[in-house]
């Protein structure tokens, strides 16, 4: 399997979503210019913005759609379309519901599991077979309470597990550019144990 060459961060514009769980997709994307000292640049035609960085050697386009979240598919598939970009060496960077704070798991296809961002991408590309970043920001409790759950800001505590999470997979992320797939989730999946035990699931 080939490596990566476009990593997508999901999340809704605005600064008053910054720090909110839905935008830790941002949050990985956004570390991971500023480590490599690259600035994002507007792309009305992508409907996103978009910067080059180097990651152990390979030239990795990152993308932030300037949708809102449900309309994530729309800057996917034109950057898709526009670079020649294949599904499979794609990577979606997003929170889920179903993982603890602090855990991070990667993936290669699947469904959307509820999360609009993904569901609105494999609508618009026909399929889920690329790579997902999964960040957990683990789950209100009732349904009808995970909208403002995800439009929240963490707990000081849970936030800063997520920055963790964010950390060890940006130290992952050149083996999963290089196509070492396999190497990568062994490294950041036996990390990420919380208190009590909890390791958060692979739903």
């Amino acid at each position: 399997m080939h490596g990566i060459e476009l990593i997508v961060g999901l999340g809704n514009p605005g600064a008053e979503y910054l720090r909110t769980r839905h935008n830790i997709g941002f949050w990985l994307v956004d570390a991971l210019a500023h480590a490599e000292g690259a600035r994002f640049v507007v792309e009305r035609k992508l409907h996103g913005e978009t910067c080059r960085v180097q990651i152990d050697g390979h030239e990795v386009r990152l993308l932030k759609p300037t949708t809102y979240m449900n309309h994530s598919g729309r800057a996917f598939l034109a950057t898709l379309n526009y670079w020649k970009y294949d599904l499979a060496d794609c990577l979606v960077v997003h929170d889920d519901l179903d993982l603890s704070p602090g855990v991070a798991r990667l993936k290669f296809d699947g469904g959307h599991g509820g999360q609009n961002g993904l569901r609105d991408i494999i609508q618009q590309v026909g399929g889920g077979r690329f790579h997902r970043l999964r960040f957990g920001i683990g789950h209100p409790g009732l349904r009808d309470q995970v909208t403002p759950w995800v439009l929240g800001r963490p707990s000081s505590a849970d936030e800063d597990a997520m920055l963790d999470a964010v950390a060890r997979a940006l130290d992952v992320l050149p083996r999963v550019v290089d196509g070492a797939f396999d190497k990568a989730m062994k490294q950041l999946h036996t990390v990420g144990i919380k208190p009590g035990g909890q390791t958060g699931g692979d739903s």
